[in-house]
C-alpha cells in the first residue's frame, strides 16, 4: 500500500504510528505522503514517526480535487486516507475516484438547513444529509473497479464491526442497536471553568450541535430533533458507573439501517455523555451565531464564525498528559436468542495513562487512531475488499477482531 494521508492532526499522526507499529518489517504499508494546510505540522509529524523514505511530508489544499488528483499521480498512491476536516471530505473523495484509486475515512460531510422542521425525515432537516454524498457514489465506484470505505474510527467504524458480530453470531433478532460514548476522562489540574474539546472542533461543532437522528421503523423511519435530546443515564463497565449520554448525529445510525435491518432492526441511536462546560459553551457558540459557516464582513474581512472557534478553541493534540481515565466505546443490542429476550453490550475501553505512555496520544484520538488503522490494514492486506462504496458493517467482522486481539486492542462483551 502507497497511501496519502489528507490532515496530519491528533488522529493522522496515531494513524500513522499504529500502522508502523503494525508493520515494522515493511511488509504491506510500503510509504505515506503526510499531506496537511500546515507544512510544519506535516513535517514534525513524519519527524516523529523517523522513516524518512516511508513517510514524506507535503503541504496540500484539501478543498482542491485537483491538487489532490495530482500528488495521487505524482507519489504513485494507491490509497488515500482522509483525516480532513468534514468539509474537505467531499473534495478528497472526488479526488480518489478522479485519480482510481481505493479511498478510506473517518466520518462524511452533512448540511443541515438554517431553519430545519425536524421530525420525521432526515431530508426535512438537511439539505445533505449524511453518508448520502458517498452511497450516492457508490455505482460509479463499482464500474471504475475501486473502492471506498467510510467511517472507519472508533465510532462509526470499530462499533460497526461489533454490532455485525453481535448480529452474525450473538442473537437470531437484533431488533435495536444503541452505540454508547462515555466514559470517564478528567484532568486534574483543569480549573471549574475550563472547556475541553477531546476531538478535532469542528467534528464536535458538527455532530453534537447539528439536529440528531434516530431511526425509529415504528415512528416511520429517520426521526431528527434538536441538539441534546434523548438524554438517559447508562451504567457503563470498568468501575465507571452512571453516564449521562445525550443523542448526536452520527453516521451510524444511517449505515446500520442500512446494512443490518435484514437482522432485524427497528431502532438505532447514537448517544454520547458530554461534559457540562461543553454542553454550556456550545449552546453559547450556537446563539452568538458562531457555528456558522456563512461568511461575515469584519472591516472588509470576510471571515467565517466557524473557523475562529476551531482556531481559538483548545486543540486535542494539546491535552492529554494529566488526563485521567478511561473512554468506552461500544454497542448495545436488543433481541433474541432461541426465542428468549437478550442484550449485549460489546465496548471497546481505552485508559488514557496507557495511551500517553504507548502512543503519546490521549485516549479518544487513539482510541480513533486504532479503529482506522486496523481497517487500513484489513484493505492494504486484501482482506477487506469490494468495488463500491462501503461502511465497515458490510463486510465480515471476524478478520477485524482478530485484528483487534492480535494488537493488543483489547474489546469485552457484557450480557445485560
Amino acid at each position: 500500500m502507497r497511501m496519502m494521508l489528507v490532515g496530519a492532526g491528533a488522529v493522522g499522526e496515531s494513524i500513522l504510528k499504529i500502522l508502523k507499529f503494525r508493520d515494522r518489517e515493511n511488509n504491506w504499508f510500503k510509504f505515506a505522503l503526510v499531506c496537511d494546510c500546515d507544512i510544519k505540522r506535516a513535517e514534525d509529524v513524519c519527524c516523529k514517526l523517523g522513516d524518512g523514505n516511508r513517510f514524506i511530508p507535503h503541504s496540500i489544499n484539501a478543498t482542491s480535487a485537483a491538487e489532490i488528483t495530482k500528488l495521487i499521480r505524482e507519489y504513485d498512491i494507491d490509497f488515500v486516507m482522509d483525516c480532513a476536516p468534514p468539509f474537505a471530505s467531499n473534495f478528497i473523495f472526488d479526488a480518489a475516484f478522479d485519480a482510481g484509486v481505493n479511498y478510506g475515512n473517518m466520518g462524511t460531510w452533512s448540511v443541515p438547513m438554517d431553519n430545519p422542521k425536524l421530525g420525521l425525515g432526515i431530508e426535512n432537516s438537511y439539505i445533505e444529509p449524511m453518508t448520502k454524498y458517498n452511497f450516492d457514489r457508490h455505482d460509479k465506484w463499482k464500474e471504475k473497479g475501486n473502492m471506498a470505505l467510510i467511517c472507519m474510527g472508533i465510532d462509526p467504524g470499530v462499533v460497526n464491526v461489533f454490532a455485525k458480530y453481535i448480529c452474525t453470531n450473538l442473537l437470531d433478532e437484533t431488533t435495536e442497536i444503541h452505540v454508547k460514548d462515555g466514559g470517564n476522562l478528567t484532568i486534574p489540574s483543569a480549573s471549574a471553568d475550563d472547556i475541553i474539546f477531546g476531538f478535532n472542533v469542528w467534528t464536535v461543532l458538527d455532530e453534537v450541535m447539528n439536529p440528531n437522528v434516530e431511526y425509529n421503523e415504528e415512528s416511520g423511519g429517520f426521526i431528527v430533533e434538536k441538539a441534546f435530546a434523548g438524554q438517559e443515564k447508562f451504567i457503563m463497565p470498568e468501575g465507571i458507573g452512571e453516564n449521562i449520554l445525550v443523542k448526536v448525529e452520527h453516521e451510524e445510525v444511517v449505515t446500520m439501517t442500512k446494512y443490518l435491518k435484514k437482522y432485524g432492526l427497528k431502532r438505532c441511536t447514537f448517544k454520547i455523555s458530554l461534559d457540562e462546560n461543553l454542553i454550556t459553551a456550545l449552546k453559547v457558540i450556537d446563539k452568538l451565531g458562531l457555528r456558522s459557516l456563512h461568511p461575515v464582513d469584519i472591516n472588509g474581512v470576510k471571515v467565517v464564525p466557524r473557523d475562529v472557534v476551531a482556531a481559538c478553541a483548545p486543540q486535542p493534540k494539546d491535552i492529554g498528559d494529566e488526563m485521567t481515565g478511561k473512554m468506552i466505546v461500544g454497542v448495545h443490542c436488543i433481541g433474541k436468542k432461541d426465542g428468549r429476550n437478550k442484550e449485549y453490550f460489546m465496548y471497546q475501553p481505552f485508559d488514557n495513562q496507557e495511551s500517553m505512555k504507548k502512543w503519546g496520544s490521549q485516549a479518544v484520538v487513539a482510541q480513533t487512531g486504532f479503529g482506522a488503522a486496523l481497517a487500513i490494514e484489513l484493505i492494504g492486506r486484501g482482506i477487506w475488499k469490494d468495488k463500491g462504496v462501503f461502511s465497515p458493517e458490510y463486510f465480515d467482522p471476524m478478520p477485524y477482531l482478530r485484528l483487534m486481539e492480535e494488537s493488543g486492542f483489547i474489546y469485552k462483551i457484557e450480557e445485560r
